[in-house]
């Protein structure tokens, strides 16, 4: 299935955006699931027909539900409490009702990953079209999966795992209970179902868009937002432009925002395929605005996908094709004696980044965005040797370490 990630600054535009191109998806024959994520039914306001967290049908082939964090929670507390409850009962503690408590912080971007999942993986739709949070919580929500299974692999490495047949001997030893078996059960279940969400970002088939108004503010939020896609090695297909005022009102005191707009779409156009939408002179509201808006479509499904895993050091640089970028590393041993890796990264400045190798990883600071990625084998066995930003794209010099690499006879 095509799967369709819109976001945007706040205000932006992106729900109508994201439920103008479902409708015009399903007017064109396709099956369509779209996907809220705001805690109110702002889909049901554009609409015109409210989204409940139940699927249900807005016209002939547009189907749209609204993630329901607060259940997503409940099932889970009591699920969990299942598993643990041999553990609790050893504590002698009591169980906790789930009804008595709203989601914890960190819920709602679970919830969200998990519908993203499940819908991605449905054979039910030929498309879906998730409306994420605004730009800032889209991108946490991207970084979310990577991060949460690199902090378990560092708290319950794999090869713990292989101790299980001594715990109940080190227990008795040590006269403590050991770890139960539901937390490494439980951490295997969760890198599963995180690995899965990863899939889902790094597909062929998925596209991030994001939606902007042009102005100075547009401009700022949009050049944050392009280099927090390009640190987790996503770009966008296109840049939605919203609420494009006619170039015929210039006589009018409208002149001075045709004139903000019309640099600010130059300025994006040098980076980005922007496809401008019109502004309607009232909010859209209901299928005939929506229609009227003439969003730019879904391109077609690539023929092949990639994997979580090739795609975390994979990237590249054109304006359209999948959501990954890749990031090669180029040979100068023979002129400069270093590989080179280029880290494409939109829009950064100099004083905005940072770089930290921790053994075989390298944490890359850029902006107000943090990722810490493996680095590529032939890498690992070289020492930083420096590294600038040049033509939007951070080039890390590496030396190799004559301790680790083979010797040329």
């Amino acid at each position: 299935m095509r799967t369709l990630l819109i976001t945007g600054p706040g205000g932006s535009g992106r729900t109508t955006v994201a439920a103008a191109t479902a409708l015009a998806a399903a007017r064109a024959g396709a099956r369509v699931l779209l996907l809220g994520t705001d805690r109110t039914d702002t889909l049901g306001a554009v609409l015109g027909t409210p989204v409940g967290t139940v699927p249900g049908e807005v016209v002939p082939g547009l189907t749209a539900r609204r993630v329901d964090a607060g259940e997503d929670f409940r099932a889970d507390l009591a699920a969990l409490q299942d598993r643990a409850a041999s553990a609790l009962d050893l504590l002698g503690a009591s169980r906790l009702d789930p009804e008595e408590f709203g989601p914890l912080p960190g819920a709602e971007e679970l919830s969200v990953l998990r519908a993203l999942r499940d819908a991605a993986l449905s054979p039910v739709h030929d498309l879906l079209v998730v409306d994420l949070p605004p730009a800032e919580r889209a991108l946490a929500l991207f970084a979310l999966p990577e991060d949460l299974r690199r902090a378990m692999r560092r708290l319950l490495p794999p090869e713990r795992q292989a101790a299980r047949a001594l715990r109940p001997v080190l227990g008795r030893l040590a006269g403590v209970p050991m770890p139960a078996e539901w937390l490494y059960g439980t951490a295997a279940r969760w890198d599963t179902e995180l690995a899965a969400v990863e899939a889902v970002l790094a597909d062929r088939n998925t596209t991030v868009r994001l939606v902007a108004e042009p102005g100075p503010a547009g401009a700022a939020a949009v050049r944050t937002a392009g280099l927090g896609l390009a640190l987790r090695a996503l770009r966008p297909d296109v840049l939605v432009a919203g609420r494009v005022l006619p170039e015929s009102v210039e006589d009018s005191w409208l002149a001075g925002p045709v004139a903000q707009q019309r640099k600010t779409l130059d300025e994006w156009r040098q980076t980005y395929d922007v496809r401008p939408v019109a502004h309607l002179g009232r909010d859209p509201r209901g299928p005939d605005d929506l229609t009227a808006l003439a969003v730019p479509g879904v391109p077609a499904a690539p023929a092949a996908s990639v994997s979580a895993a090739s795609a975390a050091s994979t990237s590249s640089g054109g304006r359209a094709g999948p959501v990954t970028a890749e990031w090669p590393v180029t040979d100068r041993l023979a002129e400069d004696g270093v590989l080179v890796w280029h880290i494409p990264l939109p829009g950064a400045r100099r004083e905005e980044l940072d770089l930290i190798r921790h053994g075989d990883e390298i944490a890359v600071t850029a902006g107000p965005f943090r990722r810490t990625v493996p680095l590529p084998s032939a890498l690992r066995r070289c020492t930083v040797d420096g590294a600038a930003l040049r033509e939007d794209e951070l080039r890390i010099r590496f030396r190799p370490d004559p301790r680790l690499w083979p010797r040329t006879p």
